[in-house]
């Protein structure tokens, strides 16, 4: 993966806008790994192929959230694209990657396809209207933590100064919003909250923002933070003080980090718990605001992160008990609090590494248009087999939310800045604004709001009563309004009954993989419309062995599907036996018999469930597991062996139908206290190397562990050239490392830094830190000089003025000039009207009012392998008598700090037809 500078990307971006323009494009070129003869025009609509760039430009701009976008082929990942400024092009250098079938190209955010071959279903990929009539409401639960509290708030901010975070150019801001309670007994629990990667600075009034840091002078910071004010005062009356961290500093930088800012979020997080500390231990030196409220209990924190700030508090919490490498670290005072639990919003989880000892709830917004593929279902399936398993990992499920509408400084009508709705589209029956399933902004908020302070209330407070809520036992909160939400989970009072990733046989079904591009493997296959998040994938993999589930389809009611593991599981001690399914979205009553067998051949049927697909066309991820539960009650009358189950069954009872099984457990009421276990934790190192004059070299990468004891985990390699991943199974221990062989190649050539990523997941008995690192090979030879030389600096009405801009050298890279028209200093100067208007729409510039052309910019880019390049101004003829007129450039070059270097100033001179 070449790391070329965000300037010069998305400066070739907004150069490839010009297309057909004679001074910057060149003809059609073929795409590398395409068909025989394809080019340019056989690319879908809004694709085109331009300099050795894949692109795709979006008729409206692509709103800058977590998720990140990517170019397909297919299910095949091509790359991350860069975006021009306005985030309406992306391109993607292809000179090396094989891009395949022009017709299997995509632009995604998450799951979410962007561009236009995927912005409506095909008509076999659409879905039925929903119902009209609305599911039965679940039973209300008698605890409603949805209620307001007692307590008497009050609320106030406090600005510290900056600090510094490694990696990062400019310090990141320390401020914050409290809100908490004056009047309740004792120290309170802390509640901690991180907004998300959003844009950062905006123009007051214009609908102009950014992702900047520092802020550009004129504009203002975007307050993010003041975007939970709704949920921490309601919290606050109920007990808790409450925080929200700015991180626009964070956002502003963290566009080129290998992590995505999570280790730079985690330290952001830890350095704020590290000020409560010490204004715990000395309270005259907290802010005023802080002061105000009552005292904090810092042995019961909850972090609440929405986007990519849930992955900034997940690491946070794994940072809290297995310490990172400190060379990585922000924030390295001692740890004087405990995270009892987190909230995720909507959040990423590019890793797929989750703190797995710690409670969460994620909130998986059903009509998430960022994080399309609600990847956040991670942070309970990849939890599973790595820690103690008594930590309770919840998924709520959100029908009709969106990703923004969680925060008020990201939600039109109550933000501050320029705000949107991140659904797309007005034909989705079930998120399109209006549909009779979409939530509105306030009944959005209002059940996020609910659940937050149900997941408070069980982490912090350990009232069990609200634990329905959350862990699939099928009950809802009245205070949450209309919101339908829906739960699953994992951990807490199970144990592992059946998990497909282990050896299992099955009959009437098969084993498939969760992420795998062969058909006769996959679970999902893509000619199947629609995504799982159980199934996102990881990282650049699209082939992951060893991440599985059960997949069963029949034509026919009555057939078992019968799943016999390698060994025999117990059920004893458990009240039911709870099943992960999942159906197809908009399937309702798919009825199944559960039967079990133990060693000794006796069977006995536990019961009959009935499971419900979610409302959700062909684009969603709404293949999305419900949770089953059969009482263990007719097992035990009937004298099975509970401690010696050999086999499960699920026996269909409609005619026809499919699912997908995630996993079995035996399930008994209650929250068993959590006690983190001592686990290696990995980090993979990221290794600086020069490229070298010749040859290749052979680097190690350490793939480090630290702390105690033994795990598993899995390590993918990615060819920087090709994009594709190598994924294997090793054993690690602490104090030890595991050595990743990565070969570079060295030339005599100017080129970008490339990174040879390698990256780690956990599997069993380990956790897993800094999960991205690898080498990065920089460039170690010279910048080739430029110049430029008129070619044709004198025509007359109608002719082209051209220069020639040369490289003393070929490089592997872009270089990009930019020609900045400047004044005259006198006499007639070339104005808008006196040059093709095609050419000066290319430009950004039109042609009315007219004016002088100077202030206007030229850009183009030399192509890698190549020394020159001719910029050429073509004018038009009028029927004026005119003098002389004239311009004057200024060429400038694109360095490797993205600043501009000031060149040559080159004149050209047009005349009348007829004038010598």
């Amino acid at each position: 993966m070449r790391l070329v500078s965000r300037a010069l990307t998305a400066a070739l971006a907004a150069v490839a806008l010009a297309a057909g323009a004679a001074h910057a494009l060149p003809t059609a070129e073929s795409i590398p790994g395409a068909p025989p003869g394809a080019s340019e025009e056989r690319l879908p609509n809004g694709w085109r192929i331009a300099d050795g760039e894949l692109l795709w430009s979006s008729p409206e701009p692509v709103g800058m959230g977590g998720a990140l976008v990517e170019f397909r082929s297919g299910e095949r990942t091509l790359g991350v694209p860069e975006a021009t400024p306005d985030h309406r092009t992306f391109r993607l250098r292809i000179d090396r990657a094989r891009v395949g079938p022009v017709s299997e190209l995509q632009v995604v955010a998450g799951s979410r396809r962007l561009d236009a071959a995927g912005a409506h279903p095909a008509p076999d990929q659409r879905r039925a209207p929903v119902p009209a009539t609305p599911p039965v409401p679940l039973p209300t639960n008698p605890v409603d933590p949805g209620v307001p509290g007692k307590y008497r708030t009050t609320s106030g901010e406090y600005a510290l100064k900056s600090v510094r975070l490694p990696g990062y150019q400019h310090p990141v801001e320390m401020r914050a919003t409290v809100v908490g309670p004056t009047d309740a007994p004792g120290k309170r629990p802390l509640a901690l909250f991180l907004h998300g990667r959003h844009t950062t600075c905006y123009e007051p009034g214009t609908d102009e923002a950014n992702i900047r840091w520092p802020c550009p002078t004129g504009q203002k910071a975007i307050p993010s933070y003041r975007g939970y004010l709704h949920d921490q005062k309601h919290l606050a009356s109920q007990g808790y003080v409450t925080v929200s961290i700015s991180a626009n500093g964070v956002n502003g930088q963290d566009g080129w980090k290998a992590d995505a800012g999570a280790q730079a979020r985690s330290s952001l997080v830890r350095q704020h718990l590290a000020r409560w500390a010490e204004w715990g231990a000395k309270p005259a030196k907290a802010p005023g605001a802080v002061r105000a409220m009552d005292g904090v209990d810092l042995s019961k924190v909850l972090l609440v992160g929405h986007s990519r700030g849930g992955e900034g508090v997940n690491r946070a919490a794994l940072d809290s008990v297995y310490p990172p490498p400190r060379a990585e670290d922000g924030a390295r005072a001692p740890v004087s609090w405990r995270i009892r639990g987190t909230v995720l919003i909507g959040p990423t989880i590019f890793g797929q590494n989750p703190t797995p000892d710690v409670p969460s709830m994620t909130v998986l917004p059903g009509c998430d248009g960022d994080m399309n593929d609600l990847q956040g279902q991670m942070y309970l399936d990849a939890s599973r087999g790595i820690g103690r398993g008594t930590a309770l990992h919840s998924a709520v499920y959100m029908v009709g939310a969106n990703h923004n509408y969680f925060n008020t400084e990201w939600t039109p009508g109550q933000a501050e800045a320029p705000a949107h709705d991140d659904v797309w589209g007005d034909e989705d029956p079930v998120c399109s604004a209006g549909a009779g399933t979409r939530l509105s902004a306030k009944q959005q908020q209002t059940a996020g709001t609910t659940y937050i302070a149900a997941a408070a209330r069980l982490f912090l407070a350990g009232d069990d009563r609200v634990r329905p809520l959350l862990d699939g036992s099928g009950r809802r909160a009245a205070s949450a309004g209309p919101a339908r939400v829906l739960t699953h989970a994992v951990g807490g009072n199970r144990t592992a009954a059946i998990l497909p990733d282990t050896p299992l046989s099955v009959t009437n079904g098969r084993v498939c993989q969760q992420v795998s591009p062969r058909a006769d493997q996959a679970c999902i296959q893509r000619s199947e419309p629609g995504r799982s998040p159980h199934f996102a994938p990881w990282e650049y993999t699209d082939d992951e062995p060893g991440r599985n589930a059960v997949r069963a389809d029949w034509d026919k009611p009555g057939t078992p599907v019968k799943l016999t593991p390698k060994r025999a599981f117990s059920l004893a001690g458990s009240d039911a036996l709870a099943l992960r399914v999942i159906v197809p979205p908009d399937i309702s009553g798919t009825r199944l018999d559960i039967a079990v067998t133990d060693t000794s051949g006796k069977r006995v049927t536990l019961g009959q469930a009935e499971v419900d697909g979610l409302p959700g066309p062909g684009g969603t991820a709404s293949y999305w597991a419900r949770e089953l539960r059969v009482p263990l009650k007719a097992a035990a009358a009937a004298g099975l062996d509970l401690k010696q189950i050999r086999s499960l069954e699920l026996t269909p009872r409609g005619t026809s139908g499919k699912l997908w099984l995630m996993d079995a457990w035996g399930w008994r009421p209650g929250t068993p206290a959590v006690r983190p276990v001592s686990l290696p934790r990995v980090d993979v190192d990221l290794k600086t190397v020069k490229e070298g004059d010749s040859g290749t070299r052979t680097h190690r990468v350490n793939v480090r562990a630290t702390g105690k004891g033994t795990g598993v985990i899995k390590l993918g390699v990615i060819d920087p050239n090709s994009d594709w991943s190598t994924v294997r199974t090793v054993k690690v221990q602490a104090s030890g490392s595991v050595s990743v062989p990565i070969t570079v190649r060295g030339n005599r050539t100017f080129d970008d830094d490339v990174h040879h990523p390698v990256v780690a997941k956990a599997v069993r008995g380990t956790v897993v830190g800094g999960a991205i690192g690898g080498v990065l090979a920089e460039n170690d030879d010279p910048m080739p000089v430029i110049s430029v030389d008129p070619v044709v600096d004198s025509v007359a009405e109608g002719g082209k003025l051209t220069w020639q801009v040369r490289l003393s050298a070929p490089a592997d890279t872009y270089f990009l000039t930019r020609f900045v028209f400047r004044s005259t200093g006198g006499g007639p100067e070339l104005s808008t009207k006196d040059v093709d208007p095609q050419w000066l729409a290319q430009l950004g510039v039109s042609a009315d009012p007219e004016r002088p052309l100077s202030g206007a910019e030229l850009w183009s880019p030399i192509l890698p392998g190549e020394t020159s390049l001719e910029v050429s101004v073509p004018t038009i003829a009028d029927a004026l008598n005119e003098p002389e007129e004239s311009l004057r450039m200024q060429l400038g070059v694109l360095q490797l700090d993205d600043s501009w270097s000031e060149g040559p100033t080159v004149t050209g001179k047009v005349r009348d037809p007829g004038q010598s």
